[in-house]
């Protein structure tokens, strides 16, 4: 009982530091209307528009902005990873239901008041892992690293050699969002098929993968902050996006419309892509 009772002590106190931080990682999910919108430009939006913009949505932009020298706003959220919650043992994440069905028992197993800040977040999380993937996507929450690795397998080739890129602060910083410019020649990472995996507001930590069959392209991306901090970016561009919903916020940030465009984000350093690892014959356009 008292085991039983730390445990999910803990696990209250690891979701409330993400509570507190805000949502609790990012998710390029492209059926969801409201996580995250395309980059913002300086140059082409007047202030008024800046001061009323959600700055979480500063992530997104396009192929045209990958210049050296192009500056945009850029928010990168940070967290300690020491208080972030961690990947549970497959046969411990299997020990609890992770289904909207059962939400009325994990709010008691987890001793959260329905309505509350840290039972919202579940909620959303639960209801946005079962929504129903979009053409071409697959797609899977995964609640333990054996889970994830087993998804990334099945789409990458359960043979395939793989490697994990993200995204790298090069200086501590407790500022999130800034002016960056691009400093050199963004580096493209071969990625015939990719799994980008998001952090999900949870009691424990969960990975929302997914991958999707259009043709997107992968970057590392370097930049410093107007303040001198440098951060090694991952960066993912969607070259096709005609199937994402029309509320989709990337749209309504950069003002176009579905499949009008290509649409980049960047990634977060709590945020993993999966991608094979090149062989000889592209060896040579692996900038890693």
């Amino acid at each position: 009982m008292g085991a039983e009772f730390a445990f999910k002590f803990f696990l209250l106190y690891l979701l409330l530091v993400m509570c507190v931080d805000g949502k609790g990682g990012a998710r390029d999910d492209s059926q969801s209307e409201g996580m995250h919108g395309e980059p913002v430009h300086v140059h082409d939006h007047p202030s008024s528009h800046m001061d009323h913009m959600d700055h979480s949505l500063l992530v997104f932009f396009t192929l045209n902005d990958l210049k050296v020298g192009r500056t945009m706003p850029v928010y990168f959220p940070k967290k300690d990873p020491s208080k972030s919650p961690r990947l549970l043992p497959r046969e411990d994440a299997n020990s609890i239901p992770f289904s909207y069905e059962k939400f009325p028992y994990l709010l008691q197993f987890f001793s959260f008041s329905n309505g509350s800040p840290q039972a919202i977040a579940m909620e959303d999380t639960l209801r946005e892992c079962e929504i129903k993937p979009i053409k071409g996507e697959v797609k899977f929450c995964a609640t333990s690293l054996e889970l994830m690795l087993d998804f990334v397998q099945g789409i990458l080739g359960s043979e395939s050699r793989f490697k994990v890129v993200s995204t790298t602060y090069l200086t501590e910083s407790s500022i999130l969002l800034q002016n960056y410019t691009i400093l050199e020649v963004p580096k493209e990472v071969p990625a015939p098929k990719m799994v980008a995996c998001h952090t999900m507001p949870y009691p424990y930590a969960v990975f929302y993968c997914h991958s999707q069959e259009t043709k997107n392209k992968v970057f590392m991306v370097s930049l410093i902050g107007e303040n001198g901090d440098r951060v090694e970016a991952l960066a993912v561009c969607h070259l096709d996006t005609s199937q994402w919903s029309r509320n989709h916020v990337s749209f309504k940030v950069l003002g176009i419309e579905p499949g009008s465009s290509d649409v980049c984000h960047f990634f977060p350093e709590d945020n993993l892509v999966y991608v094979p690892m090149p062989t000889m014959s592209n060896n040579l356009i692996n900038v890693m």
